[in-house]
Protein backbone atom coordinates (compact mmCIF):
# COMPACT_ATOMS: atom_id res chain seq x y z
CA UNK A 1 0.00 0.00 0.00
CA UNK A 2 1.38 3.39 -1.00
CA UNK A 3 2.03 5.83 1.81
CA UNK A 4 -0.14 8.94 1.87
CA UNK A 5 1.50 12.37 1.84
CA UNK A 6 -0.74 13.83 4.53
CA UNK A 7 -3.76 13.23 6.71
CA UNK A 8 -5.28 16.72 6.37
CA UNK A 9 -5.12 18.71 3.16
CA UNK A 10 -3.71 22.27 3.04
CA UNK A 11 -2.38 22.02 6.60
CA UNK A 12 1.12 22.30 8.00
CA UNK A 13 1.25 18.77 9.35
CA UNK A 14 4.01 17.08 11.36
CA UNK A 15 4.37 13.34 11.83
CA UNK A 16 5.96 11.93 14.97
CA UNK A 17 7.14 8.51 16.13
CA UNK A 18 9.50 6.98 18.67
CA UNK A 19 12.02 4.13 18.80
CA UNK A 20 13.25 2.05 21.68
CA UNK A 21 10.09 1.51 23.63
CA UNK A 22 10.62 -2.21 24.14
CA UNK A 23 14.34 -1.97 24.75
CA UNK A 24 15.81 -3.00 28.13
CA UNK A 25 18.52 -0.34 28.04
CA UNK A 26 19.20 3.15 26.77
CA UNK A 27 16.90 6.05 25.96
CA UNK A 28 13.65 6.24 24.07
CA UNK A 29 14.24 8.45 21.00
CA UNK A 30 11.57 10.35 19.09
CA UNK A 31 11.50 12.32 15.87
CA UNK A 32 9.04 14.81 14.42
CA UNK A 33 9.09 15.58 10.70
CA UNK A 34 7.40 18.16 8.49
CA UNK A 35 7.55 17.14 4.84
CA UNK A 36 6.67 19.05 1.69
CA UNK A 37 3.41 17.77 0.16
CA UNK A 38 5.22 16.38 -2.91
CA UNK A 39 7.82 14.45 -0.89
CA UNK A 40 8.60 11.03 -2.31
CA UNK A 41 11.21 8.30 -1.96
CA UNK A 42 10.57 4.78 -3.30
CA UNK A 43 12.12 3.13 -0.24
CA UNK A 44 10.22 5.04 2.41
CA UNK A 45 8.18 2.77 4.67
CA UNK A 46 7.76 1.90 8.33
CA UNK A 47 11.36 1.66 9.61
CA UNK A 48 10.72 -1.86 10.96
CA UNK A 49 10.09 -3.06 7.38
CA UNK A 50 13.40 -1.65 6.17
CA UNK A 51 16.92 -3.00 6.42
CA UNK A 52 19.57 -1.06 8.32
CA UNK A 53 21.19 -0.15 4.99
CA UNK A 54 17.89 1.20 3.60
CA UNK A 55 17.32 3.32 6.73
CA UNK A 56 20.84 4.70 6.43
CA UNK A 57 20.16 5.66 2.80
CA UNK A 58 16.86 7.32 3.71
CA UNK A 59 18.07 9.38 6.66
CA UNK A 60 20.17 11.98 4.73
CA UNK A 61 17.44 12.21 2.06
CA UNK A 62 14.75 12.92 4.69
CA UNK A 63 17.00 15.45 6.46
CA UNK A 64 17.76 17.22 3.18
CA UNK A 65 14.20 17.46 1.85
CA UNK A 66 12.13 17.79 5.02
CA UNK A 67 10.86 21.31 5.69
CA UNK A 68 11.92 20.73 9.29
CA UNK A 69 12.71 17.87 11.66
CA UNK A 70 13.51 17.44 15.35
CA UNK A 71 15.06 14.58 17.35
CA UNK A 72 14.94 14.07 21.10
CA UNK A 73 16.15 11.57 23.69
CA UNK A 74 14.56 10.67 27.03
CA UNK A 75 16.97 8.79 29.29
CA UNK A 76 16.53 5.44 30.98
CA UNK A 77 16.56 7.29 34.35
CA UNK A 78 13.59 9.40 33.29
CA UNK A 79 11.84 6.30 31.87
CA UNK A 80 12.19 4.63 35.28
CA UNK A 81 10.71 7.73 36.94
CA UNK A 82 7.69 8.38 34.74
CA UNK A 83 7.19 5.00 32.90
CA UNK A 84 7.84 4.16 29.26
CA UNK A 85 4.52 5.39 27.85
CA UNK A 86 4.88 8.84 29.44
CA UNK A 87 8.56 8.95 28.41
CA UNK A 88 7.63 8.12 24.79
CA UNK A 89 5.03 10.90 24.72
CA UNK A 90 7.50 13.32 26.34
CA UNK A 91 10.13 12.43 23.71
CA UNK A 92 7.61 13.12 20.93
CA UNK A 93 6.66 16.46 22.52
CA UNK A 94 10.33 17.45 22.78
CA UNK A 95 10.96 16.57 19.15
CA UNK A 96 7.93 18.63 18.01
CA UNK A 97 9.28 21.52 20.07
CA UNK A 98 12.48 21.43 17.99
CA UNK A 99 10.67 21.98 14.67
CA UNK A 100 11.60 25.30 13.07
CA UNK A 101 8.07 25.55 11.62
CA UNK A 102 5.11 25.30 13.97
CA UNK A 103 2.70 22.58 12.82
CA UNK A 104 -1.06 23.18 12.60
CA UNK A 105 -1.78 19.48 13.02
CA UNK A 106 0.20 16.52 14.39
CA UNK A 107 -0.16 12.90 13.32
CA UNK A 108 1.14 10.37 15.81
CA UNK A 109 2.05 6.73 15.39
CA UNK A 110 0.08 4.54 17.81
CA UNK A 111 -3.01 5.20 19.89
CA UNK A 112 -1.67 7.13 22.91
CA UNK A 113 -0.69 10.79 23.00
CA UNK A 114 -1.23 13.91 25.08
CA UNK A 115 -2.12 17.25 23.51
CA UNK A 116 0.87 19.38 22.65
CA UNK A 117 0.40 23.18 23.07
CA UNK A 118 -3.23 23.17 21.88
CA UNK A 119 -2.22 21.87 18.44
CA UNK A 120 -4.83 19.38 17.19
CA UNK A 121 -3.51 15.84 16.80
CA UNK A 122 -4.65 12.49 15.41
CA UNK A 123 -3.32 9.16 16.63
CA UNK A 124 -2.99 6.51 13.93
CA UNK A 125 -2.36 2.85 14.67
CA UNK A 126 0.41 1.60 12.36
CA UNK A 127 0.68 5.18 11.12
CA UNK A 128 4.30 4.57 10.14
CA UNK A 129 3.02 2.21 7.41
CA UNK A 130 0.33 4.69 6.24
CA UNK A 131 1.72 8.25 6.20
CA UNK A 132 5.02 9.57 4.87
CA UNK A 133 5.76 12.02 7.69
CA UNK A 134 5.30 9.32 10.36
CA UNK A 135 7.36 6.83 8.32
CA UNK A 136 10.09 9.48 7.96
CA UNK A 137 9.96 10.16 11.71
CA UNK A 138 10.23 6.42 12.40
CA UNK A 139 13.36 6.19 10.21
CA UNK A 140 15.02 9.15 11.95
CA UNK A 141 14.10 7.98 15.46
CA UNK A 142 15.40 4.47 14.74
CA UNK A 143 18.68 5.52 13.09
CA UNK A 144 19.53 8.14 15.75
CA UNK A 145 18.79 5.62 18.49
CA UNK A 146 20.83 2.89 16.78
CA UNK A 147 23.80 5.29 16.55
CA UNK A 148 23.41 6.12 20.24
CA UNK A 149 23.33 2.44 21.26
CA UNK A 150 26.44 1.76 19.18
CA UNK A 151 28.26 4.44 21.19
CA UNK A 152 27.09 2.86 24.46
CA UNK A 153 28.33 -0.49 23.16
CA UNK A 154 31.90 0.88 23.22
CA UNK A 155 31.47 1.48 26.95
CA UNK A 156 29.83 -1.90 27.70
CA UNK A 157 30.79 -4.32 24.90
CA UNK A 158 29.67 -7.44 26.83
CA UNK A 159 25.99 -6.75 26.06
CA UNK A 160 26.37 -6.60 22.26
CA UNK A 161 24.29 -3.41 21.98
CA UNK A 162 25.79 -2.61 18.60
CA UNK A 163 23.84 -5.60 17.34
CA UNK A 164 20.74 -5.90 19.59
CA UNK A 165 20.38 -2.14 20.34
CA UNK A 166 19.36 -2.96 23.92
CA UNK A 167 16.39 -5.14 22.97
CA UNK A 168 15.70 -8.36 24.92
CA UNK A 169 17.57 -10.87 22.74
CA UNK A 170 18.80 -14.13 24.22
CA UNK A 171 22.39 -12.85 24.03
CA UNK A 172 21.49 -9.64 25.88
CA UNK A 173 19.59 -11.51 28.59
CA UNK A 174 22.43 -13.99 29.06
CA UNK A 175 24.87 -11.08 29.38
CA UNK A 176 22.65 -9.56 32.12
CA UNK A 177 22.73 -12.94 33.91
CA UNK A 178 26.51 -13.09 33.63
CA UNK A 179 27.57 -9.49 34.17
CA UNK A 180 24.60 -7.92 35.97
CA UNK A 181 23.13 -4.60 34.88
CA UNK A 182 24.72 -1.32 33.79
CA UNK A 183 23.84 2.31 34.49
CA UNK A 184 22.01 2.30 31.14
CA UNK A 185 19.59 -0.52 31.95
CA UNK A 186 15.99 0.43 32.71
CA UNK A 187 15.51 -0.63 36.33
CA UNK A 188 11.70 -0.47 36.09
CA UNK A 189 11.68 -3.09 33.31
CA UNK A 190 11.55 -6.81 33.79
CA UNK A 191 15.07 -7.45 32.55
CA UNK A 192 14.99 -11.23 32.96
CA UNK A 193 11.99 -13.58 32.78
CA UNK A 194 12.86 -15.06 36.17
CA UNK A 195 13.63 -11.65 37.68
CA UNK A 196 12.86 -10.93 41.30
CA UNK A 197 15.46 -8.27 42.03
CA UNK A 198 18.60 -7.40 40.16
CA UNK A 199 19.71 -4.29 41.98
Amino acid sequence: MALKNYFLENTIEAGTDEAGRGSLAGPVVAAAVLLPTDFYHPLLNDSKQLTEKQRELLRPFIEKYALSFGISYVSETKIDKINILQASILAMHLSIEKLAIKPEHIIVDGNKFKPYKNIPHTTIVKGDAKFMSIAAASVLAKTYRDDYMQKLDLEFPNYHWKKNKGYPTLFHRNAIREFGITIYHRKSFRLLPEQLRLY
